[in-house]
């Protein structure tokens, strides 16, 4: 992957992208794996920990893990998720300076949006491929569907408060390409039996 056009096979790769928050690194070699075996081949490690760039590091020796950082903020948290091994980027949000660091670095970006003026603002920079964010807490599917009547060529990955009974709702409409959803890797000593039957679940739900 070297072109933003890449993110849109990314979010059609599989339907559930997990969103994990990984206190600690040797945790995170067995938990990629696992969803790897399951079927869920794009995870993004949220950059919440001290710990969240060394579990990048770890995960993207995995093979067929195609490991991205999230809750990326700014220029800086971009470049030091690049270097630690991170093939795409997901931020909460949507700023010019993070957009335009994406888009000199040539990598996968997803940017959080919430309303219509951040969609508008994404769109003047080129982008159609966001993340709706927090899904829930802003209005859920009945918000997604009106923005999604007025921005036709605008698909989304939902995240924040998508749950594995919901999932399946949002991934109904055609403008969503794949869901966030953190219910795949439960907090603490991972079960990695317990995560690869949640992977495979996970990658086993249709899309609109």
């Amino acid at each position: 992957m070297n072109d933003l056009a890449s993110i849109d096979t990314l979010m059609r790769a599989v339907p559930v992208i997990p969103v994990l928050v990984i206190e600690d690194v040797t945790h995170a070699r067995p938990i990629a794996e696992a969803l790897v075996k399951g079927g869920l081949t794009a995870l993004e490690v949220t950059l919440r920990t001290p710990a969240a760039l060394d579990v990048i590091r770890a995960m993207a020796e995995v093979e067929g893990a195609v490991v991205g950082a999230g809750t990326v903020l700014n220029p800086r948290d971009l470049e030091a998720a690049l270097a630690a091994g991170a093939e795409f980027i997901v931020s909460p949000g949507l700023t010019a300076p993070l957009t335009d660091a994406a888009k000199a670095n040539g990598v996968p970006y997803l940017p959080g949006v919430a309303t219509a003026a951040d969609i508008m603002r994404g769109l003047d920079h080129g982008l159609d491929r966001f993340k709706f964010f927090p899904a829930e807490a802003a209005g859920g599917i009945k918000a997604l569907k009106a923005q999604s009547a007025v921005f036709g060529q605008v698909r989304f990955c939902p995240t924040g408060g998508i749950t594995e009974a919901t999932a399946p709702d949002w991934l109904a409409m055609p403008s969503v390409l794949c869901v966030g959803g953190s219910w795949v890797v439960k907090p603490g000593t991972p079960d990695t039996a317990a995560i690869e039957a949640a992977a495979r679940a996970a990658a086993a739900l249709r899309r609109g």
